[in-house]
């Protein structure tokens, strides 16, 4: 340490201790984030990697230390600006209540400190290690249901075209030998993150050219895709042959992980293949104005643009705590819906509830019309924080895990009516005991602002937040049996829309 400490430029010995009271700051000011961000790591073995991402950053610049300081670093006072951005990214987020935005945010925000203190041409060698530790954040989740329904259509065409019967529906199947089920475990969100994050730094290391680096980090995306497809496909056809004897219980996880480990490792050993040399930078010599320390401009262009950094991190969480506490309201009470023109609600209780938690209220009804019945949710969401949201991959019409009900299909439906967004979420519900087939319609309300879409209801929620209009929203769920639903559903929702409209503004103006 003492040789690297004799071998620092003046301007090295001035931008470091700057540099890591600011990265101190702004850890301090984000501390909430991050350690949500680590909880996660813990909770989750999806992304307990991310432990290794610091550390594995900070051995990327530990590893060209020399050729770092080599180059003496120069404030880039433009880079300040995206601070900016990135702040308000953070807000939206924490407004929001969305884990990854505000964990991109942080990073970005680091990532954006280090390079506009140390300068373009410092930043141009510290560009993979600081891009790497997005790595860290955890971020996937949202793919899961798309990868569970490729993973059940591989493994019943595979089935199929290995001669074996298979009747499907959604993300279950039946084969001769026993039922089988595609969940989160399935959907190898695992493998992918694991193998990309791995693959990229493989990349790094070994390849020189671009080309050749993305390549290789296609090849760590697709690979652990298509063999997670093969690897579910197996674990039935081993369940299958033995009579369902093995690959049914934990040695269905085990499986799982030896064959992907024995896949990636054949993907690395053919990549080595195609290594290239490590290119050697030419030795950059240090200018003569600041071998003798004649940079004082400079040191008060850093200390500027080090304030300038720290003041604008700073006002996001300001700004949040502020429009927090100018939104808190009251309890929530949601009053009755009056039964629409022609309708009479049913004394006999729903058979089915979407699995949507937290709500600050809910109403729940069934209403019946010539013999067609259609049910109403409604979930209505008021001071929302991590805890308490609207829109979160646990908010479904039925988890993985309910042991009633199962999502056997999804889609979108263009209602047409008014009081109704142009779109809405569709899906097919089935019962686990004697059939019943549900069709349901999905959608949000925010301040008055109707969606079908995730993205569109948060960021709907952060305008309204903005705006100093408080947070509150709801989902608004109608279903029928399937038989009639093609009627009974666009019915009942034109008569209802004016009345939902009325009863959620109302709750809304109560606050």
């Amino acid at each position: 340490m003492r040789i690297i400490a004799d071998a620092l430029s003046p301007a090295w010995r001035q931008a470091l201790p700057l540099l890591l009271a600011l990265l101190a700051w702004l850890l301090y000011c984000y501390w909430d984030t991050a350690a949500a961000m680590v909880g996660i790591w813990y909770r989750s073995e999806t992304y307990a990697h991310a432990f290794l991402v610091p550390p594995i950053t900070l051995w990327l610049i530990w590893r060209q230390r020399a050729a770092l300081l080599a180059v003496p670093p120069r404030t880039s006072l433009p880079l300040v600006a995206p601070v900016a951005c990135a702040t308000l990214a953070w807000l939206f987020g924490e407004l929001t209540a969305v884990n990854a935005l505000t964990q991109f945010a942080l990073v970005a925000t680091l990532a954006l400190a280090v390079m506009a203190l140390l300068g373009p041409a410092v930043s141009k060698r510290l560009a993979f290690p600081l891009a790497f530790l997005f790595f860290s954040v955890p971020f996937g989740d949202f793919m899961m249901p798309k990868l569970m329904e490729w993973t059940a259509a591989f493994t019943v065409l595979a089935l199929r075209a290995t001669g074996i019967p298979v009747y499907q529906e959604g993300l279950q199947f039946v084969i001769p030998s026993g039922s089988w089920s595609v969940v989160e475990a399935c959907s190898g969100i695992r493998y992918i993150i694991a193998s990309l994050t791995v693959g990229t730094l493989f990349a790094y290391l070994n390849y020189r050219s671009w080309r050749r680096r993305l390549a290789f980090i296609a090849v760590a995306l697709i690979v652990p895709l298509i063999a997670n497809w093969l690897r579910a496909y197996i674990i039935v056809m081993l369940g299958h042959l033995s009579d369902n004897q093995i690959a049914t219980g934990v040695d269905h996880l085990i499986y799982g992980w030896v064959f992907f480990g024995v896949v990636i490792m054949i993907m690395f050993v053919i990549g080595v293949r195609w290594s290239e040399a490590e290119a050697v930078p030419p030795p950059s010599a240090v200018p003569p104005d600041e071998q003798a320390g004649g940079n004082a401009g400079r040191t008060w262009l850093a200390a500027l643009a080090a304030l300038a950094i720290a003041l604008v991190a700073a006002a996001g969480p300001l700004a949040f705590i502020a429009i927090d506490r100018a939104d808190r309201a009251g309890p929530v009470a949601l009053a009755k819906l009056p039964a629409p023109a022609g309708w009479q609600e049913e004394a006999e209780a729903p058979l089915w509830k979407p699995d949507f938690a937290n709500a600050s209220d809910e109403l729940q009804a069934v209403f019946v019309r010539d013999g067609q019945r259609v049910g109403l949710y409604i979930g209505y969401y008021r001071n929302q924080d991590y805890q308490r949201k609207l829109v979160t991959s646990t908010n479904t019409l039925a988890a993985s895990d309910n042991s009633l009900w199962a999502v056997v299909a999804r889609g979108s439906a263009a209602p047409e009516i008014s009081g109704l967004p142009a779109s809405v979420a569709s899906a097919d519900l089935l019962a686990s005991g004697p059939e019943v087939r549900l069709h349901v319609w999905r959608w949000y309300w925010i301040d008055g602002r109707l969606t079908a879409s995730d993205a569109l209801a948060k960021f709907y929620t952060a305008l309204s937040r903005l705006a100093g209009r408080g947070d509150d929203a709801a989902v608004i769920i109608l279903y029928a049996p399937a038989a009639s639903a093609t009627t009974a559903l666009p019915a009942f929702a034109a008569a209802a829309a004016p009345e939902l409209d009325r009863l959620l503004a109302a709750t809304r103006d109560s606050r």
